[in-house]
């Protein structure tokens, strides 16, 4: 079990909020592959990153929001089909209004 865990800590970026693998495995390849086959690691918006440890991961590396990180991981999703022809698709489910900030009110929210 630790060997499992140190091996995990090695590959991924478990020292920065993410919500886990970004994107699927597309048939044939490995979306962290072609990611970094792309040059993306490192790529940023706002305040998320694809993670320089693992491609495969959009990381959090301080206050960024729902748009910015689906800001970046359209902007993957676009380069890597330019560049190889794969199309890459979400992990993650996307719930609720990624335009709308989670602790606002909805009539607050509308306002603004």
């Amino acid at each position: 079990m630790d060997s499992l865990l140190g091996k995990r800590r090695a590959k991924q970026p478990l020292e920065l909020p993410s919500a886990g693998s970004t994107f699927q495995r597309p048939v044939g390849n490995y979306a962290s592959f072609l990611i970094d086959q792309c040059g993306l690691k490192g790529a940023s918006v706002g305040d998320a990153q694809v993670s320089v440890k693992h491609a495969g991961f959009v990381v959090n590396t301080g206050k960024a929001t729902c748009h910015d990180v689906l800001e970046l991981c359209d902007f993957v999703k676009q380069t890597v089909l330019e560049k190889t022809g794969y199309q890459l698709e979400l992990e993650p489910v996307i719930v609720g209004d990624p335009a709308k900030p989670a602790n606002m009110p909805e009539q607050e929210a509308v306002e603004k």
